[in-house]
C-alpha cells in the first residue's frame, strides 16, 4: 500500500500554503486563468483513482478564510477522464482544467475571481463576485478506491480526536464560568459528572422521570445576559418582547432521553419528579455547542432553564 503521507506536507506545500512562489513556471487554462507551478509532480491519477490534496484561500486583503490544514481534513476529488474538461459551457470551465490536470507532488498558486473559483451559486456570502480569491493547492498523494476507504477512516478519526479535545477545553471554560454566574447571583447548584448544574427549587411529589417517559413541562430559556429566547408561558414572553400570537403557550411535551431535545434536557429532566421545578444551568457541550440557534444563542453559549414538570407519563 502506498505511504499516504496525508498529514504530513511536503516542503513545497508548506511553501504553497504560505504564499511563497519560488518557480515562476506558469500555464493558462482554455478561459485565461493563469496558474504558477511551485513545484511540480509527473504522476497522473487514472479514472476513478482518488486526488487527495491540501489548500489554502485567501481573500482580496490577504488574509486566509479556509484552509484545509487549519480543518485537519485534506481534501479530495475522484479522476474522471470521460468528462470533458474543458467545456466553455460549463459553470467553472477554467478552474475545473486547473483541477483536471493535477498530478502528485503539484504545487500550485493561481487568483481568480470568487464567482469563476466558487460558480456564482456557491459564492460565499462574505465574498463578492468579482472579488479576487488567491488559491493555494498541494496534491499529497492518489489513491485507488481501497486506500481511499483507509485514509478517509483515519481522516475521520483524526476529527473525532481534535473535536473530543476542543470539547473538553470548552467545557472546561464553561463549567468556569457557570461557576462564576453562580457565585455572582448567589446560586447553589448541583454539579453532575458531565457538566450540567442543577437545581431543584421546589420537589415534586410525582413520578420519577425515566428515560422513554413523556412528560409535560413548562420552561423559560435564557442566556447568562438574562435575555430570554424562549418560553412555554404566555406572561413570560409577553414580559420579554418575545410574544408569538401565531403558537400555543402551553406546556411542551416531549419524550425523555431519546435525543428529541439537547443533551441538557435529556439529562436534567430525568433528575426530576412530577410537579418538581428546576433550574438547569447547561454548558454549550451539551446545548448547541459551536453552532448558532438563533440570535440570542451564539456559538458556545450557556444556556438556563426554569423548568417545571406538568405531567409524567410512563
Amino acid at each position: 500500500m502506498k505511504n499516504i503521507k496525508s498529514l504530513m506536507l511536503s516542503a513545497g506545500v508548506l511553501a504553497t500554503c504560505f504564499g511563497v512562489v519560488s518557480c515562476q513556471k506558469s500555464k493558462t487554462t482554455e478561459d485565461g486563468t493563469e496558474y504558477t507551478y511551485i513545484e511540480e509532480g509527473t504522476e497522473k491519477p487514472e479514472n476513478g483513482q482518488f486526488v487527495i490534496y491540501e489548500f489554502t484561500a485567501k481573500n482580496s486583503k490577504d488574509s486566509v478564510f479556509i484552509s484545509s490544514i487549519e480543518n485537519g481534513a485534506p481534501a479530495y476529488m475522484m479522476h474522471n477522464d470521460s468528462i470533458k474538461r474543458y467545456d466553455t459551457t460549463k459553470v467553472r470551465p477554467g478552474i475545473d482544467e486547473i483541477f483536471s490536470n493535477l498530478c502528485k507532488g503539484d504545487s500550485i498558486q493561481f487568483s481568480s475571481t470568487a464567482s469563476k473559483i466558487f460558480g456564482e451559486m456557491n459564492t460565499p456570502p462574505f465574498l463578492s463576485a468579482d472579488e479576487t480569491v488567491t488559491l493555494n493547492i498541494g496534491v499529497t498523494d492518489i489513491l485507488d478506491e481501497s486506500e481511499m476507504q483507509d485514509f478517509m477512516s483515519k481522516v475521520q478519526e483524526k476529527q473525532r480526536a481534535k473535536m473530543e479535545k476542543k470539547s473538553e477545553e470548552q467545557l472546561a471554560t464553561d463549567i468556569k464560568t457557570i461557576q462564576d454566574y453562580m457565585a455572582e447571583n448567589n446560586l447553589n447548584a448541583t454539579k453532575t459528572e458531565s457538566g450540567l448544574f442543577y437545581i431543584i427549587e421546589e420537589e415534586g411529589d410525582g413520578e420519577s422521570v425515566e428515560d422513554g417517559n413523556t412528560v409535560s413541562v413548562n420552561y423559560t430559556g435564557y442566556v447568562l445576559d438574562g435575555t430570554v429566547f424562549d418560553t412555554s408561558v404566555e406572561e413570560v414572553a409577553k414580559e420579554n418582547d418575545i410574544f408569538n400570537e401565531g403558537r400555543p403557550y402551553e406546556p411542551f411535551s416531549v419524550m425523555v432521553g431519546q435525543g428529541r431535545v439537547i443533551p441538557g434536557w435529556d439529562e436534567g429532566l430525568q433528575l426530576l419528579k412530577g410537579g418538581s421545578k428546576a433550574k438547569l444551568l447547561i454548558p454549550s457541550t451539551l446545548a448547541y455547542g459551536p453552532r448558532q440557534a438563533g440570535e440570542v444563542i451564539k456559538p458556545n453559549s450557556i444556556l438556563v432553564f426554569d423548568v417545571e414538570v406538568v405531567d409524567v407519563q410512563k
